[in-house]
This record gives C-alpha cells, structure tokens and sequence, in this order.
C-alpha cells in the first residue's frame, strides 16, 4: 500500500470506480503516439513499460519530465488504470521513474548512451574568416567565432537592454488584451505600434506620415527584401549603392535579384554626379551617417539628390545610426523632403536589440499595395505581440529615456576609442566619430586589412576589414564598434590591433 502511494500521487483523489468501464475506444494517445491496438492482449501493461522505457532510453522522454496521470493515460489508451499502474511499476523498480507526490510521477534517470567516436574536425581559421571576396554567409561565420574582445559594428550596448522597462510594458499589454487580439493580424502591423512609429518618427526624424501609411517589418532587413520585390515589378533591377557602402545590404538586394553598381562617397557624402552617370533608376543611401565613413551627407548634395529623385529617381534611405549622434545637430531625413520619392526604413536594432527583428518602412503611395502584399506572402505580418510591448515603451517615454541613458554610455565608450587609437595608431586616420555605434580608421601602409583582421582575430581581438565594404580598390581600413565593448576592453583591443600591425609591416 505505501509503495503505491509513493506511485501514484493521483489516488488519493481519485476513486477506483473512475477506471474506464465498457468497450476499450483504442483511441491511441497523443503521448508517444501510443496505439494499444499493438499490444498484446495479455500483456498490455509489459507492452506499455517496455514503450516508455525505449522513449527514456532515446531521450524522447528527459529526466525530470512528468508522465501523464495513470487515470489520464488510461483514458487516453481506453484501458483499465491497473494496466498503467502496473506499467509504472514495473518503472519505479528498474529506478527510471519516481512518485513525488503532487509533483506527479517523474522520470528520474535513462540509460547514458555511448558516445559515438568524435568526428574529426578543424575550426575555421582567422585566415579563412576573412577572404578577400566574403561570401553570404560570412557575416554568420564571424559572428560565431570566438573572441576575447569583439569590436564588430553595428552592435549596440546588449547589456544596456531594459529588461525592467520591457517586462512592465509587458504586463501592461497583457492585461489589456482581449482574446481575439492573440490571433493573426494587419500583415501591415499591430495599429498602436504604426501610430507609435508615426507619431515617433514626426518628433525625432522630422518625418509627418499618417500611420495607416507605416508597414511594420522583421528588420531593415527584410524591409529591402520588400522593396526588391515591389521595384522589380515596376521593372527596376539595378539599386546604385554608396561606395564604400554595406557589405550586408548589397548582399540583400543582391539576394534579390538586384545590380548594386557603386556610386563614390566623399566628405560631403554620395557623389550625384556620379549617380546621374550610373544611370541607375534608383539609389540606397544612409544620408544621416554613412555606414561605413560616417559622412553626413551635407546640404548641397540633399538639393542634389532632391533634384534627381524629383526626375524620376528612386531613393532607399537607412535611416541608419540616426538616433546616435553626440557632437553635431540632428540631420533631417530624407523621407521629411521627398515622401513620394523616398523608401524610408528605420529599425530598433541598434536602440535597443537585433533580436527584436522589429522595424518599419514607409513607401510612395504607388509602391504601397505590392510591398504590402509581398509583406503579407512573406509571413502575413510581424509577431504582434512585441510589437504592441514597443508601443508601450515608445508611447510610455521609456524609449526616449533609454535613448538618453545610450547617449552618455555611448559617447564615454566612442571617447575611449578615439583615446586608445591616439595612443596606440596615432598614424590611423579616424572618420565618422560624431555619431553613430562605430568608427572606421583607414590605415597606412599597404598590408591588407583582411590580414590585419585575420591576425587580430588570432589574437582574441574580432574586428572587420573596411575593404569587405568596398566594390573597387580602397585604401586598407578596419571598421571598429565601441558601443558594446568597455574603455578597458576597447584599449587593449586597439593596443592589440596596433601590435598586429607592426608586426606585418
């Protein structure tokens, strides 16, 4: 008797009478997809053990799992609760499963398989992490290479997300939903998020859009997956990007089917005589801070661009690094001149997580109807829950005040950068240190910065070469990100690059 009511928890409440009566339903169960019509008649409960013990033994059951009640499996099996009983038991004695009480019966140990021999295998090496000619899947290999100190850009501070801020509005959101709001829907986004970017954007971009115009994306990413979609209808198949621009982006549109002719970047940003000589119908730009030099594009070449957009042009504006400035005025975005010419994406990446994969795009009128239906064959809309906790934070003033805390962390960790590279590479020339989550040193010498990079990386210290971001020959560079790294970590990681440097000389 004391044995069984170690078992079986579920007796005490449940008389014996509860047992199945009448015809067996061999209605199989959902656990283990059991069918009791393959059991032997006499030997259900041997059969029914020996299931469970193989779904122990090849971890389709864990320890620590609890089993179905013996009157539920029963039920579920329309067998009697002593086949189950018996079952167990026989389970108890071989020491795989334990009664815990109102805890249930528990699986508690399975037979250690032996370990197949190790398969031999080599790590990529730093040299072939960083090729001349990176392939698409190269921003994935880097990422999950080990380093002591990683100075990769665009990562922002991950350590600085608002947990606290997060699960508040969280709650918030939850108690306010009704039960139709947890099924599918606008594929164009959650209504309160579009109105919380509308009325965001009008305050920190300059931006006036009505927020039924706002398509909420996974990510800029997917935003320009949208947009190569929508422009290849209207028979436009080559996208000019800047130059040097981002290796990333020119591989989405190149994903995508889209020419990426380059167009040059100088000190006042995209060269629109150049772009007017492409040809090409339609331009990516990141005109707040270029990714990678960090150029503002200055105020004649707006007027320029204005003006070829205004003919005809397409622009794709990133509103990339735009919240992230320390040392200068905010730019006004593009999309706030030009709303019937401009493609505007924006994301909370870099403010807050990438894991987050949520962002937005705003379109012309003409391109509206196919990026929302691509938008809707691609995932039909964005997980909406967080994107309802997103409004929250931005309605509520916790992203604005997150933004604030950024800001100072930020500039203290880009100050520490600019100091470590003056002491240690103060032959380096630095650009795009007013804002943004990184900076880009161009470098003397001719040594490849791929073998810089892959050097560095030999020495725990993950940087990226700035040639990975350039079409034609450029002068050797690394881009360094500050924003998730400590003064004391970014110090020794550019004392590091700077030791490397020497030694290829």
């Amino acid at each position: 008797m004391g044995r069984a009511k170690t078992m079986h928890p579920d007796r005490a409440t449940t008389p014996a009478s509860a047992a199945p009566s009448g015809p067996e339903l061999h209605a199989g169960s959902d656990f283990l997809h059991l069918d009791i019509a393959d059991a032997p008649r006499g030997g259900r409960a041997a059969w029914l053990a020996d299931r469970l013990r193989v779904a122990i033994a090849d971890g389709r059951i864990a320890p620590g799992t609890r089993l179905p009640a013996t009157r539920v499996l029963a039920g579920d099996l329309g067998v009697s609760r002593g086949v189950v009983t018996e079952a167990y038991q026989r389970l108890v004695e071989e020491g795989r499963i334990t009664g815990r009480g109102r805890a249930g019966t528990v699986v508690v140990s399975a037979p250690v398989p032996a370990a197949p021999p190790a398969a031999p295998s080599t790590p990529p090496s730093p040299t072939t992490l960083f090729p001349p000619a990176p392939g698409s899947d190269i921003f994935d290999a880097v990422r999950t290479a080990p380093a002591r100190i990683d100075l990769t850009p665009g990562v922002p501070d991950l350590a600085a997300f608002p947990r606290a801020d997060w699960l508040r509005a969280e709650r918030t959101v939850l108690r306010q939903l009704s039960a139709a709001d947890f099924g599918y829907g606008d594929p164009r986004g959650a209504p309160a998020l579009r109105r919380a970017v509308a009325a965001w954007l009008a305050r920190s971009r300059g931006i006036t859009v009505d927020p039924t115009d706002v398509l909420i994306t996974a990510g800029v990413s997917q935003a320009l997956g949208l947009l190569a979609q929508a422009l290849r209808a209207d028979g436009i198949d080559h996208v000019a990007v800047e130059e040097p621009g981002s290796l990333g982006v020119r591989q989405h549109l190149n994903n995508w089917g889209m020419a990426t002719p380059p167009v040059t970047v100088d000190a006042a940003g995209l060269r629109v005589d150049e772009l007017v000589a492409s040809r090409a119908p339609a331009v990516m730009l990141t005109p707040a801070h270029q990714f990678p030099t960090g150029v503002v594009l200055n105020g004649e070449r707006r007027r320029q661009v204005a003006a070829w957009a205004r003919a005809g042009g397409v622009v794709i504006e990133d509103d990339y690094d735009a919240e992230h400035r320390y040392d200068r005025a905010p730019v006004p975005a593009l999309r706030a001149l030009l709303p019937e010419q401009v493609c505007y994406a924006g994301s909370v990446s870099k403010l807050l997580a990438p894991a987050l994969r949520v962002g937005w795009l705003l379109v012309p009128s003409r391109y509206r109807e196919a990026v929302v239906a691509a938008k809707r064959n691609a995932d039909l809309g964005t997980s909406v829950l967080p994107q309802l906790v997103l409004a929250e934070l931005m309605t509520s003033g916790a992203l604005e005040r997150q933004l604030r805390l950024l800001r100072r962390r930020h500039v203290r960790r880009r100050d520490a950068m600019v100091a470590a590279l003056t002491a240690h590479l103060p032959e380096a020339v630095v650009h795009g240190a007013a804002a943004g989550l990184h900076l880009t040193v161009t470098l003397p010498g001719d040594v490849p910065d791929t073998a810089v990079a892959a050097e560095a990386l030999e020495r725990g210290v993950k940087v990226q070469p700035l040639t990975w971001h350039c079409q034609r020959a450029h002068r050797p560079g690394l881009v360094l990100g500050y924003a998730a790294r400590t003064a004391t970590d970014i110090d020794e990681g550019v004392a590091t690059i700077a030791s490397v440097l020497r030694g290829l000389r």
